[in-house]
């Protein structure tokens, strides 16, 4: 049996697609039929290739997780049909349940295109394992990071994908004060209890070129510090920042392209964001020679000063359109999942790095 990071970020993947498909969660009834009748309905009326490459697209990735998963265990005789029996029957249940949601409508041809996606990222993965790639990875892995690297490289792999949101700065992860505070007086008004809540002695303070600097140089030292936590070797780990930092500045040019238009990818590479991530690179060169041991407090401390920092940070108004066209537009099924990594990365990140510090693992 081998060690794989597949079945985990698969279990994260579920969450994605259960929040993606139910989105947004409210108004949920009973409208008269059975869940399961969508299976007989005729071609929908209205549909468009975004749709069909979304669907199958969205599956894609969990049938090949899910796969992979099986071919690294004894079960891998049954990884294609039990990845694509899986993703079919979660598809099902996805789609019966949208039959709740006047929101949403449940739809034969998604269910179909989910499976196809499955199957297809399911028959990547054993054509991969057949032709040697998943065994040359393992290899890869095992000079490369430590025995107990999975839940590095399971964050490390997601860090791109929470990127896509957009974020009131570039690399700002983990902005979520205003609407938990937003969300706690929803389900307190009329009630007692709503006095009980703390009031904020000082407004959040508007972004000032400073505050930005530190933040970007704070949110790529982050994930250079996580990989340093599983990679020991200094050359490796300079390797290592240069395709965080190239896979990152990337992402972030497409989550502006999205958001913005193509014209404006880069509009967020203005001299706040060069000097923070220059002086990411000089901290992260300094950092090379230290323990992986010494860069898990190194990165409870910057994790502690980044969320504390970008949690003082204000929504502007052009950030709030912004998220509502996300919210409001095609983006609507990447949405949930790219904004509750957005939301949650830092903080699965520090839960990690803490019990990577706390908890001695065992040697091989």
């Amino acid at each position: 049996m081998h060690k794989t990071s597949a079945w985990p970020l698969a279990l994260v993947y579920v969450g994605l697609i259960v929040y993606a498909s139910l989105y947004p969660f409210t108004e949920w009834r009973y409208q008269g039929i059975v869940s399961w009748a969508f299976l007989s309905a005729g071609w929908p009326k209205y549909w468009t290739g975004f749709d069909v490459v979304s669907n199958v697209l969205g599956y894609g990735p969990f049938g090949f997780l899910l796969a992979l998963s099986a071919l690294r265990t004894e079960r891998g005789h049954w990884a294609v049909t039990g990845a694509t029996a899986v993703a079919a029957l979660l598809s099902f249940s996805m789609e019966s349940l949208q039959g709740f949601l006047p929101s949403r409508v449940p739809s034969n041809v998604d269910l179909g295109l989910n499976v196809m996606g499955a199957w297809a990222g399911a028959m990547l993965a054993w054509s991969l394992e057949k032709l040697g790639v998943i065994d040359r990875w393992s290899q890869f892995r095992a000079r490369w990071f430590v025995a107990q690297a999975q839940g590095g490289l399971v964050l490390l792999a997601l860090w791109p994908v929470a990127l896509l949101f957009p974020a009131v700065v570039p690399f700002g992860l983990g902005q979520v004060l205003e609407r938990v505070e937003g969300a706690m007086v929803d389900v307190l008004v009329d009630t007692p209890f709503l006095a009980w809540l703390p009031v904020r002695e000082v407004e959040l303070k508007p972004v000032v070129p400073g505050m930005e600097w530190v933040a970007v140089t704070l949110g790529l030292l982050i994930p250079f510090l996580l990989g340093f936590g599983i990679i020991s070797a200094a050359g490796r780990r300079l390797v290592f920042m240069g395709f965080a930092l190239a896979v990152g500045m990337a992402t972030t040019a497409l989550s502006a392209a999205l958001s913005y238009g193509p014209a404006h990818a880069w509009e967020w590479f203005g001299l706040p964001a060069q000097a923070g991530l220059v002086t990411a690179l000089v901290l992260g060169a300094l950092l090379l020679p230290v323990p992986p041991r010494s860069t898990a407090a190194l990165l409870v401390l910057a994790l502690g000063v980044y969320l504390s920092l970008l949690n003082q940070m204000p929504t502007n108004p052009y950030f709030a359109q912004t998220l509502s066209a996300w919210e409001q537009g095609r983006f609507i099924r990447f949405h949930g999942i790219a904004q509750w990594l957005g939301w949650v990365w830092p903080y699965a990140a520090l839960a990690y790095v803490m019990r990577r510090i706390l908890v001695r693992e065992p040697k091989n």
